[in-house]
């Protein structure tokens, strides 16, 4: 009977304790949920078995992912993967079990000032940024892997395979930044309040979702806490420095040019003039998708990617158009 009466005691201990800790969680979900989100995120990221490091290039510490499939055994063919403004390598998180499952290796890293990278009192311009991918890939040993970067991320992946053409396999640029053009949209970045955040999404794409107010205060929060990363970092951009315009003429490798068709933040007129600089390039539009088109339309684009990686010989120049759904 003694035994009964304990274990019903250490039942009722433990739903309460379970309770209460709920009670904490759902707390601290409300007054932190880019904070809960974040622990999710981790969570996902150790089921798809994601290997997180640190490695110091120069002067500064780096964050990097690397994944490849489990299952097959072989060894991946190498892919680096740069994301973009306000981005980290985490962003990649939706693209890369598709890309792993077609037999890549994928290499991930934050650049410097974001994510989980060390965020020194640098310019953060474009040529750093360059300079770090560059540090990376050595870093990783890959003598010749293919390039695909999103956003700024493709203005870096792009000023690499131009300064160094024999390094990068093939390049991928998605919704890339790096020519001059009439940014209208780019200070939607950089939202300061609800109002201004759902402005921003309406920027990243024709498929707006309402943020709940709990949580669009705390993206804004969050946001705000590294604006001055992203705002040297487009200054260095406006400045006109390390602009591509005129310089694509050494990216002689295969480069494989997608584009959400209704981008309003790096307009599709910026790929088709990256298409003419290369006229080697294949350039897709993808319809129904804007600036998030590689998360949104993630299916397409890892297809499309692997279509490009594994061609032999190499595809062939040109433009066509993909809707959404196909």
């Amino acid at each position: 009977m003694g035994t009964v009466k304990t274990r019903r005691r250490w039942i009722v201990r433990t739903l309460l304790g379970a309770g209460l800790a709920l009670a904490v969680l759902g707390v601290m979900a409300y007054r932190h949920p880019s904070m809960a989100v974040d622990q999710i995120t981790r969570f996902q990221s150790w089921r798809m078995g994601l290997e997180q490091h640190e490695i110091k290039l120069g002067k500064y510490r780096i964050h990097y992912v690397v994944s490849e499939d489990p299952v097959s055994g072989k060894p991946g063919k190498p892919l680096v993967l740069v994301h973009g403004l306000e981005g980290r390598a985490q962003d990649w998180l939706q693209l890369i079990p598709l890309l792993t499952a077609s037999g890549y290796k994928i290499y991930a890293l934050d650049l410097l000032g974001f994510g989980r990278s060390e965020h020194p009192d640098v310019d953060y311009s474009i040529a750093l940024q360059e300079d770090i991918l560059r540090q990376f890939i050595d870093s990783q040993n890959l003598q010749q892997p293919d390039v695909a970067g999103w956003s700024m991320g493709g203005w870096v992946s792009l000023k690499f395979a131009g300064e160094h053409p024999e390094r990068v396999h093939r390049l991928v640029l998605m919704d890339s930044a790096g020519l001059k053009f009439d940014a209208v949209n780019v200070e939607a970045l950089r939202p300061r309040n609800e109002a201004e955040l759902a402005h921003m999404m309406e920027v990243l794409t024709p498929h707006p979702k309402p943020i709940p107010g709990f949580l669009a205060r705390d993206i804004v929060r969050n946001l705000h806490s590294n604006d001055w990363v992203v705002g040297r970092a487009l200054k260095s951009m406006f400045a006109g420095q390390d602009l591509m315009d005129g310089k694509m003429q050494t990216v002689t490798m295969p480069v494989l040019i997608l584009w959400g068709k209704q981008d309003v933040l790096t307009p599709p007129t910026i790929g088709e003039q990256m298409h003419q600089a290369m006229p080697q390039s294949l350039y897709i539009a993808v319809d129904g998708y804007g600036h998030l088109a590689p998360i949104e339309g993630k299916e397409i684009f890892a297809k499309e990617v692997d279509r490009f990686l594994k061609a032999d010989p190499p595809l062939a120049a040109g433009v066509r158009e993909v809707k959404e759904g196909q």
